[in-house]
C-alpha cells in the first residue's frame, strides 16, 4: 500500500499515468500537471502543486521512464492478487456480466454492448480500437430499458412529438412523420436548459444569502440601538428622581415592546429565507444529479418529472437606506429634562410616539429594469489632470484609449504616474447610476476615494488593491472583483457594457451586466466615509467609454 502511495499522482491521487518530473523533483501524471499549468497561463508563471516552486517560462516536461516501469510492475502485481471481499458485487451492486462464479462489482456499463464490466473485463474496451468508441457510463442496472420492446433494437432516437425514446426502426415506421432527432442531440438541448435553470437557482441562492446577511446585521444593529436607548433614557430619568420614575418605566416598556415586535418580524423573514435557501439547494442538487447522468435515455426519461421552479417568496434584494432606531428617543428625553413638571403631561404622548416610529430594514427592491436604473443616471466625464500620460481622452472626455505614446499632458499632482488609470471630474454621493462600454482586451471599472495614491505602481495606487477603491475587472473571458487586493471570481456571461449602481448613504455598490435585462454581477455592502469618484483602468490596446444615458 505504501508503495502504491509513493507511485500516486499528488493531483489526481491515482497511480501515475505517463509520469513526468518537474525541475523541483516532484512527479505527476503528464495530463494532470499540464491541466494545472494551463490554468496559470494567464499569469505567465507556473508553480509546482506540491512545493509551490515557481517556473518561468513554462518548463518542457520529460517522461520519467523509471517511475513508468515501476507503475507497470505494480499494476501487474495488483492483477495477480485475489480481489478483496469488498470488490465482489453485493445485492445492491451492479455485477460484471462477464465474470463467472462469484461476480465482481462492475466499474462501468457500456451503452453499446448493453453490458456491465468489472475493471479486468473492461480493459478490452480500452485496448481494442472498435471498442474504444463505445459509450461507457457509471454502472447501471437499467441497461435493458434502452432496448426497444417492439424491434429489440437500441433506442438511439428521440421523438419530440411523443416525447419518448425510440429506435431507428420506430423512426421510419410508426413515428415516420414525427419530429425525431438523435437522443444525443435532444440531450444536448435539454442539458443546456438544465444549465440555465441551475444558473437561475444559484443566482437566487446568492441573492438570498446576501439578503439574509443584511437581516442578521439589522437585528444586531436594532438590538444594540435599543439597548443604548434604554441605557441613555434610564440615566436621564434617574436625574429627575421621583417625578420621572413613572415616565421612565413607561418609555422603557414601550421600547422593549417595539423592539420585540420588530425583532420578531426580522426573525420571521430570516426563517423564510433560510427555508428558501435550503429548498433551492435541494433542487440544485436534484438537477445536478440528473445533469451528471451518463445515460441519455435515463436522462430524458427523468427530465419531464422535474418539478417547476417556484417563484421567490420575497424581494431578491433589499434597498438599504439611512435608518432610525431608538436614537431619537434619547434626544426627546433630553429635552424633557429641562422642562420638568410643566411639560410632563404633553411630552408623554410625544415620547411614546417616537418609540413607535422605529425604522427597521425590511425587503424593498432595488431598481430592477433598466428604466428604473436610468432614473438615477449620472453623467460622467473624465478628468484629464488625473489621466496617465499614455491615455487618450476623446468624445468629450467620456472615452479613454490606451495608446503607446505620451499625449503631452502637462505635469499635475493628481496624475497617475504608472498605472493606466483616470478618474471622473464628478464626485458621487446619494443614488447614482452609470454605464461603461468596455473593450475586449481588459478594463477595470472602479469607484474610489479621491485621496488614493497616484505616484508609482504599488497597491496603494491600483484600483481594487487597497481599502480606498473597489474594482470590477472585465476580461474577454470573465469578471473578477477586487477590493483591498482580494480577488473574488464573478460568474456570469461577459457583456460589452457594465452598469454601476451606487447608493452612497446606504453603502451599496452594485455592478450589472447590461443587456435586454439587468443581471447582477456583484454587490458590495459597506460604509462609505468619503465622496466617491468613478474611475477606469485601461489595459494595453483597450478602450472604455462612459455612455450617454439621457
Amino acid at each position: 500500500m505504501a508503495q502504491q502511495e509513493i507511485l500516486s499522482c499528488p493531483i489526481c491521487l491515482d497511480l501515475l499515468k505517463d509520469p513526468v518530473t518537474t525541475g523541483c523533483g516532484h512527479s505527476f501524471c503528464k495530463s494532470c500537471i499540464n491541466t494545472h499549468w494551463d490554468k496559470g497561463e494567464e499569469r505567465g508563471s507556473y508553480s509546482c502543486p506540491q512545493c509551490r516552486h515557481f517556473f518561468t517560462p513554462r518548463p518542457v516536461l520529460e517522461k520519467n521512464t523509471m517511475l513508468a516501469a515501476l507503475v507497470e510492475e505494480l499494476k501487474k502485481t495488483g492483477l495477480q492478487a485475489a480481489p478483496a471481499d469488498h470488490c465482489y458485487a453485493g445485492p445492491e451492486d451492479v455485477a460484471c456480466d462477464v465474470c463467472t462464479g462469484r461476480k465482481l462489482k462492475a466499474l462501468k456499463s457500456c451503452l453499446n454492448c448493453l453490458a456491465s464490466y468489472c475493471e479486468n473485463h473492461l480493459q478490452l474496451h480500452f485496448q481494442s480500437a472498435p471498442l474504444k468508441k463505445h459509450k461507457l457510463v457509471e454502472p447501471s442496472k437499467k441497461l435493458q430499458e434502452n432496448i426497444c420492446s417492439r424491434h429489440d433494437e437500441v433506442m438511439k432516437m428521440f421523438c419530440r412529438t411523443d416525447q419518448q425514446c425510440i429506435c431507428y426502426l420506430c423512426s421510419v415506421e410508426e413515428h415516420k412523420d414525427h419530429d425525431t432527432v438523435s437522443a444525443a442531440a435532444e440531450r444536448t438541448e435539454r442539458q443546456r436548459e438544465l444549465g440555465l435553470r441551475r444558473q437561475t437557482i444559484q443566482q437566487r441562492v446568492q441573492d438570498t444569502e446576501i439578503d439574509l446577511k443584511l437581516l442578521q446585521q439589522e437585528e444586531e444593529a436594532l438590538n444594540g440601538s435599543a439597548d443604548k436607548a434604554v441605557e441613555d433614557s434610564e440615566e436621564i430619568f434617574t436625574e429627575m428622581i421621583r417625578l420621572l420614575e413613572k415616565r421612565s418605566s413607561d418609555v422603557k416598556q414601550q421600547i422593549r415592546s417595539q423592539q420585540e415586535t420588530e425583532v420578531s418580524r426580522v426573525r420571521e423573514l430570516q426563517e423564510r429565507l433560510e427555508q428558501e435557501i435550503t429548498e433551492l439547494k435541494r433542487k440544485d442538487q436534484e438537477l445536478k444529479q440528473l445533469s451528471d447522468t451518463g445515460d441519455h435515455n435515463q436522462f430524458l426519461h427523468n427530465y419531464p418529472s422535474l418539478s417547476p421552479l417556484s417563484g421567490s417568496t420575497h424581494s431578491s434584494s433589499f434597498r438599504t437606506r439611512p435608518l432610525r432606531y431608538f436614537e431619537d428617543v434619547t434626544a426627546a428625553v433630553s429635552q424633557v429634562r429641562g422642562r420638568l413638571q410643566d411639560i410632563l403631561s404633553e411630552t408623554e404622548t410625544q415620547i411614546l410616539q417616537i418609540v413607535s416610529q422605529v425604522d427597521v430594514l425590511l425587503p424593498q427592491p432595488e431598481p430592477k429594469t433598466r428604466a428604473d436604473f436610468l432614473r438615477y443616471s449620472q453623467e460622467i466625464t473624465l478628468d484629464q489632470n488625473t489621466a496617465h500620460t499614455e491615455l487618450l481622452l476623446s468624445e468629450g472626455n467620456r472615452k479613454v484609449t490606451c495608446m503607446s505614446e505620451d499625449q503631452s499632458y502637462s505635469d499635475h499632482q493628481d496624475r497617475f504616474t504608472v498605472c493606466y488609470q483616470v478618474l471622473s471630474r464628478e464626485s458621487l454621493t446619494g443614488c447614482c447610476y452609470w454605464e461603461v462600454e468596455v473593450g475586449s482586451r481588459g478594463v477595470g471599472v472602479a469607484v474610489t476615494y479621491k485621496n488614493i495614491s497616484r505616484a508609482g505602481n504599488s497597491g496603494e495606487c491600483r484600483f481594487g488593491s487597497n481599502d480606498k477603491s473597489w474594482s470590477l475587472r472585465c476580461y474577454g473571458n470573465g469578471y473578477y472583483f477586487y477590493y483591498n487586493n482580494i480577488q473574488t471570481p464573478v460568474s456570469g456571461r461577459v457583456s460589452s457594457r457594465v452598469g454601476v449602481y451606487l447608493d452612497h448613504s446606504a453603502g451599496v455598490l452594485s455592478f450589472y451586466r447590461v443587456s435586454d435585462t439587468m443581471t447582477l454581477l456583484h454587490r458590495v455592502q459597506t460604509t462609505f466615509t468619503q465622496p466617491l469618484y468613478a474611475g477606469v483602468h485601461v489595459y494595453s490596446g483597450s478602450t472604455a467609454e462612459f455612455c450617454k444615458l439621457k
